[in-house]
C-alpha cells in the first residue's frame, strides 16, 4: 500500500493485513523491545519489489532486506534456513564482556515468552528435531554469552501460531556485565539460497542512506559471509543510541542475525554505556555458533518463488544509474552516486556549486493498482494519460530544516517514475542549501522522459 510521500519509511503506517498482525504480534512482547526492523526483516513471506524509494538500502544495510517506500512501500521479507548441530561455544571464550541482539520477524513473543521469566533449558534445545521453544532460544542466548547477569527476557520458538503463522524464533535479554546494562537479541530465519534477499543479507548498507562508524564483510572457512555494523539506532543521530549487528548468511541459506545496544532498550531508553558490549569478533562468535544453525533446521524450507512467464509486469534492460546521470542537467557535478545495476533504482549526489544535493530515482513496470492513491487532488492528467504529481514538503525527521521535493508520474499503461531531490547530500542529514539543486521543472522533464522505458549500457 501507498504512503505518504514524506513520511519516514520506518515510522510510515502501513494497512497491509499482514503487516498488521505481525505489527500486533511484536507488540505483545510489551517491555524491553520495540517493532524491529531486523525482526520485521526476518519474518514473512517475499512480498515483491513494489518501490524503494528513500530507505531503500538502509533498512537493514544489506540484512535481509526490508523495503518500506515512502512512494509505496512495501515489506520485503524472505523466510527461513538449514544447519548442522553442535556444542555450546560462549562468546566470551576469549575474556571479554559480551552481549548480543537481533530480532526476528516475530519480536511477537506470544505468551509463551514472558518479560523476566527465567528457565532452564539444556543441551537439547539445540540438538532436538522437533519445535524449539522460546525458553529454550533464550536459554541458547543466554548460554553462549560471557558472564553476567540477565533480565527481561523474551523469545519466540519455531513453533507457528494463529496470529503469526510462519516460523521466527528469536530470544532478547537485557545484558548486564557490570559496564551497564545492555539490549541484546538473536533472530533466526530461513532464505533461499542465491535471490537477492540472500545477497543483500550481508551486503554493508550505503552511507547516503545509513550512517556507520564502521562496517565489514568478510567469508569464512565454511563458506558463510558475515557482515558486521557497527552505527546507530537513529540514522540522523536524534540521540546517540549505537546499534551494532551481525549478519550472518550460510551457504545453505541460513540466517542469523545478532542485535545489540548500548542501552537497556533499543528506543526511549538512557544510553548506559560508552558502547555494546559485544566487540566484533564476539558478535562474529555468537552469530556464528552451530546452534543457532541447528534450531534454523527445524524451520520450513522458504517457499520457492518461480513466477510464470508473463505473470508480472517486466521493465527493459533498463539500468537506472545510466539513465538518471544521462539525464541529469549538464551544470551538475556528480560528486557520489548508487552501486550496481538495479533497473528500478538510482542515486546521485550533485553539486552546482552550491551545496550537495542528493537525487534519486525509482522506476516500476505497473502500479495501476495505486494509481488512485498516487494521484489524488491536484495531480494532473497529460493529453496521453500520463498522471503527474508534485510534492514539496519537509525531508526527514530530525534533519533541520531539509527539505524533500516529489515529481511523481505514472503513464497510462502503469509504468511509474518517480524522481526525488534533497536539499542535502544525504536524506538524513540537516540542510546544507536552501533548496534541491533541481527545479521542479527538471525533475519533470526527468520523469516523462522515454529514455526510463529503453534499454541503457551501464555507467
Amino acid at each position: 500500500m501507498p504512503v505518504d510521500q514524506h513520511s519516514d519509511p520506518f515510522d510510515a503506517p502501513q494497512t497491509d493485513p499482514f503487516e498488521d498482525r505481525l505489527s500486533a504480534a511484536l507488540h505483545q512482547a510489551g517491555g524491553t523491545f520495540d517493532t524491529n526492523r531486523a525482526a520485521l526483516a526476518a519474518a514473512g513471506a517475499a512480498r515483491g519489489r513494489r518501490l524503494r524509494l528513500q530507505r531503500r538500502a538502509a533498512v537493514l544495510g544489506g540484512a535481509a532486506s526490508v523495503a518500506l517506500a515512502a512512494v509505496g512501500g512495501a515489506l520485503l521479507v524472505p523466510w527461513g534456513g538449514s544447519a548442522p548441530a553442535s556444542r555450546a561455544t560462549a562468546v566470551g571464550a576469549t575474556p571479554k564482556p559480551s552481549a548480543s541482539t537481533s530480532t526476528s520477524a516475530s519480536a511477537s513473543a506470544s505468551a509463551s515468552a514472558t518479560a523476566g521469566s527465567t528457565t532452564t533449558a539444556t543441551a537439547t534445545a539445540t540438538t532436538a528435531e522437533g519445535p524449539v521453544s522460546a525458553e529454550q532460544m533464550i536459554e541458547t542466548l543466554k548460554k553462549l554469552m560471557p558472564k553476567g547477569t540477565f533480565s527481561q527476557e523474551a523469545g519466540r520458538g519455531t513453533q507457528k501460531d494463529k496470529d503469526l503463522p510462519i516460523a521466527a524464533p528469536y530470544a532478547s535479554v537485557v545484558f548486564e556485565d557490570g559496564k551497564g546494562p545492555a539490549a541484546v537479541s538473536v533472530s533466526l530465519n530461513r532464505v533461499q539460497p542465491g535471490t537477492q534477499e540472500a545477497q543483500d543479507a550481508s551486503r554493508c548498507p550505503d552511507k547516503v542512506y545509513v550512517p556507520y562508524d564502521a562496517c565489514t564483510t568478510k567469508r569464512l572457512d565454511d563458506g558463510s559471509v558475515i557482515m558486521i555494523l557497527q552505527g546507530y539506532e537513529y540514522p540522523d543521530r536524534r540521540v546517540d543510541t549505537k546499534l551494532w549487528r551481525a549478519e550472518l548468511l550460510t551457504p545453505k541459506g541460513q540466517q542469523v542475525s545478532v542485535m545489540e545496544w548500548n542501552s537497556a532498550s533499543e528506543k526511549d531508553a538512557p544510553i548506559s554505556r560508552p558502547e555494546p558490549p559485544l566487540d566484533p569478533e564476539q558478535l562474529t562468535r555468537l552469530a556464528s555458533a552451530p546452534e543457532w544453525r541447528t534450531v534454523v533446521d527445524t524451520m520450513p524450507e522458504p517457499p520457492k518463488v518461480t513466477e510464470k512467464p508473463g505473470s508480472q509486469p517486466s521493465l527493459p534492460d533498463v539500468h537506472a544509474r545510466a539513465t538518471l546521470l544521462q539525464l541529469l542537467p549538464k551544470d551538475l557535478d556528480v560528486v557520489d552516486k548508487s552501486r550496481g545495476d538495479d533497473s528500478e533504482f538510482a542515486y546521485a549526489v550533485v553539486d552546482d556549486g552550491r551545496g550537495r544535493s542528493l537525487v534519486q530515482v525509482n522506476v516500476q513496470p505497473d502500479m495501476r493498482d495505486a494509481a488512485d492513491a498516487l494521484f489524488g487532488s491536484g495531480s494532473e492528467t497529460l493529453s496521453d494519460g500520463t498522471r503527474v504529481a508534485v510534492h514539496q514538503g519537509p525531508g526527514a525527521k530530525g534533519a533541520a530544516g531539509s527539505v524533500m521535493w516529489t515529481v511523481d508520474t505514472m503513464r497510462p499503461d502503469g509504468r511509474r517514475v518517480v524522481i526525488s531531490a534533497f536539499n542535502a547530500g544525504t536524506q538524513q542529514e540537516a540542510a546544507t542549501r536552501a533548496t534541491p539543486a533541481l527545479t521542479i521543472a527538471q525533475m519533470r522533464e526527468m520523469a516523462l522522459s522515454t529514455h526510463w522505458f529503453r534499454a541503457q549500457s551501464t555507467n
